[in-house]
């Protein structure tokens, strides 16, 4: 902990929640613990809010969202930047946080935290340019219709967006959801992960360090089983953007009419040709299907390979899986082993690849093998 972040940690140890401009502790007097999947022993606590506490933080928003909206693009982009300077100004903790809370390898916590800071300016920049533009309209595109009239368009904020972004990537895919949405004029609500709630709550301190006013950024936490549906159907929500698993489904039946923009992973496959470098695809399927422990969206999960070099490809990564480093995410930069265990319940895939051989003469795709 530094100076910096001083502020977000309770006297009592437990991690603060941000609403309407402060840090503040809950009035339930109840916590939820952040275990080390790395240790297995409790790291960390945040607090576990209120609905009273969730319907203030609304309430804040919106009173606050109209002026916001009317913040010129300049001075949001002013905003942001900022707090791209700050995280970059103070990597340290928060990576640290990563690393406690969800054994991302240290190498890679600190990677997550810069790409945050770049994403956050690239949209300011992009943000400028792209809603400083409105459209103009002609009357005599529409059949029958003389060219007599002209209508001027432009884009215009939502109001309050909540933004719940997965354990995996708590700070990368937390600003991805709120910065676009501040440059539009937006103000946003972010119910990060339990798991990754600390390494979240870090980045927060740099929205409220870079003086954004109160209400426009807020952030509870709690048990998704406890405030989960209250936040997704509460009547001051008019956008949720969403990244994470089958709870999505759940999320997108509650939410009722409003937008709402979700990113559920996938089942993303490798194609090797038979003429593809054999050496590079072995290795990049490698790479792909395990760094990070395989918690990754975009990691590698079904290999499609052409039947020819079949087994020239298995027997390759299977001596690319072999090499591979396992230990603790502090030192290491590859496998987490116990970070396996504790997300298996979470994702039985990450430590599997299956390799499907294509043959295109007879029609039909064959499972090959499983690599373990």
């Amino acid at each position: 902990m530094t100076g910096f972040y001083d502020e977000i940690l309770a006297k009592n140890g437990v991690y603060k929640y941000y609403g309407n401009g402060e840090w503040k502790e809950t009035s339930s007097n109840r916590t939820v613990p952040v275990v080390n999947p790395s240790t297995l022993k409790k790291d960390f606590q945040v607090q576990a809010c209120t609905q009273d506490e969730v319907n203030a933080v609304f309430d804040a928003a919106k009173k606050v969202h109209r002026s916001w909206a009317k913040t010129p693009l300049w001075k949001r982009a002013e905003y942001l930047h900022k707090v791209d300077a700050l995280l970059k100004e103070n990597v340290e903790p928060m990576a640290n946080a990563l690393v406690k809370e969800i054994a991302k390898p240290a190498k890679d916590a600190k990677t997550e935290v810069v790409r945050s800071g770049d994403l956050i300016s690239y949209t300011a920049e992009e943000g400028v340019r792209f809603l400083g533009q409105g459209k103009l309209l002609n009357s005599d595109s529409f059949p029958g219709q003389e060219r007599s009239k002209m209508c001027l368009c432009q884009k215009v904020p939502l109001g309050v967006v909540l933004c719940i972004p997965p354990f995996n990537y708590p700070v990368n895919l937390a600003v991805s959801k709120m910065a676009p949405a501040l440059m539009a004029g937006n103000v946003v609500v972010v119910k990060p992960p339990s798991q990754g709630a600390v390494s979240a709550l870090h980045m927060i301190q740099t929205f409220h360090k870079a003086g954004f006013p109160p209400g426009v950024v807020q952030c509870v936490t709690g048990k998704g089983s406890e405030i989960g549906d209250f936040l997704t159907q509460h009547p001051a929500v008019n956008c949720i953007s969403f990244t994470g698993g089958d709870t999505g489904i759940s999320v997108s039946k509650k939410a009722g009419m409003i937008p709402i923009q979700m990113e559920l992973g996938g089942k993303d496959a490798c194609i090797v040709c038979h003429d593809a470098d054999i050496d590079l695809a072995a290795k990049n399927i490698v790479k792909g299907g395990f760094s990070y422990s395989g918690q990754r969206c975009t990691a590698v999960k079904v290999v499609l390979v052409m039947e020819e070099v079949a087994d020239e490809l298995v027997k390759k990564v299977n001596k690319g899986v072999e090499e591979l480093t396992v230990g603790m995410p502090e030192v290491m930069l590859f496998l987490s082993l116990l970070l396996l265990a504790f997300a298996w319940p979470l994702h039985q895939s990450c430590m599997s690849l299956l390799l499907c051989c294509v043959c295109p003469h007879q029609g039909y795709v064959e499972s090959l093998t499983a690599m373990h």
